[in-house]
């Protein structure tokens, strides 16, 4: 692999001489390099299969990663992407692979919370990143990923996989699709919303999972946020409700037991709490409709994986099972029918959680 010459197309402070795979992604491949002067640098190969853009991604990332800098009180607390001897914030190399590099932050990242803690970080980072990005003018970024949260485009795609019925599965999943085409309506209040100015247009992150914050070694603070090729407008309301939907969630995203995945209201008042306290920037209707992007976001997972099951298991290809993307589905099904079920709570929650921070 073109690793070593690589490391070499960007501006470090000096001759690297060390260079290890590093991190357990699994989208880029990653390395650390370490340079004469003890100088540590994360090097990365960017996928162009799942990015089809990589220079986009990377304007993207750096032009957020530079407006950040000028704005946080520790550098650690963004990403400092290394500019190549062209000037660029990628490298070309002659095979056509895309390559960036960045500064290597000590730290540490968890899979899922050890604590509530934890959780309650996450929810500081990326509060904290969207309160940071405020007023950063989110209609100058790429769509890295067109129409990727925009549930009536979603809903569009999934009444075409019924209609073509492709491996002939519509008919076992008659009361599956039931369950998502009675909710249409529900599934598309953000993107009208957001359509009709109603809902301001954000930065958004797009992959609110806690494996993407960096943690500080001790304190357990959280000091960034990782991994920012989704990095483009949308609305806060996707970042908070994926984290929800992924974070206080009481079962795995494939759990075939259905009656195991609920909504954990305990855990979903801790992160609620971190997400308003870190990000006062919030409108007044964003706040009020934080459990409706949970609601959204959890719909529009279930609308995807049964859209791939009806597909032929083409998008979410990897399946241990033929049902896998069926059972994938029903749990977030399950999820949304719980949300449902304990709506007047998380509103509750979200009205006290607000209310008490103003008060401070």
């Amino acid at each position: 692999m073109y690793i070593e010459k690589a490391a070499y197309a960007f501006q470090l402070d000096s001759t690297p001489v060390e260079c290890k795979a590093f991190g357990n992604g699994h989208i880029n491949n990653t390395f650390r390099i370490v340079t004469e002067s003890g100088s540590k640098y994360v090097l990365q190969r960017i996928n162009k299969y799942v990015f089809k853009n990589p220079i986009r991604v990377m304007a993207n990332t750096s032009a957020v990663t530079n407006y950040l800098r000028e704005r946080v009180e520790d550098p650690r607390m963004t990403l400092h992407f290394i500019p190549a001897k062209d000037g660029r914030y990628y490298h070309k190399g002659p095979d056509g692979e895309f390559w960036r590099m960045y500064d290597y932050v000590g730290g540490f990242t968890l899979d899922m919370p050890e604590s509530d803690e934890d959780f309650y970080q996450s929810a500081l980072a990326f509060g904290r990143f969207q309160e940071l990005l405020a007023d950063y003018p989110a209609d100058t970024l790429y769509e890295i990923i067109p129409n990727f949260h925009n549930t009536i485009d979603r809903y569009k795609q999934l009444k075409e996989s019924i209609e073509e019925d492709c491996v002939g599965r519509v008919e076992e999943v008659q009361e599956d699709i039931k369950f998502l085409l009675d909710r249409e309506k529900a599934g598309g209040l953000l993107q009208v919303m957001l359509d009709n100015g109603l809902l301001p247009l954000r930065v958004t992150h797009n992959d609110t999972k806690l494996n993407n914050v960096l943690l500080e070694n001790g304190t357990r603070k959280s000091l960034c946020v990782l991994d920012l090729d989704t990095v483009m407008p949308g609305s806060s309301l996707y970042d908070f409700g994926d984290s929800i939907r992924f974070g206080a969630a009481t079962a795995a995203e494939d759990e075939p037991d259905t009656s195991k995945m609920t909504l954990d209201l305990h855990l979903f008042e801790v992160y609620t709490r971190g997400y308003i306290e870190a990000a006062p920037a919030l409108t007044d209707l964003e706040v009020t409709l934080l459990p409706l992007g949970a609601l959204v976001m959890t719909l529009e997972l279930a609308v995807r994986f049964l859209k791939d099951y009806l597909d032929g298991d083409l998008y979410f290809s990897k399946i241990d099972y033929p049902e896998h993307n069926l059972v994938r589905a029903r749990s977030q099904m399950a999820l949304v029918a719980d949300m449902e079920k304990k709506w007047t709570q998380m509103n509750l929650i979200v009205a006290q959680v607000a209310d008490q921070l103003r008060r401070k």
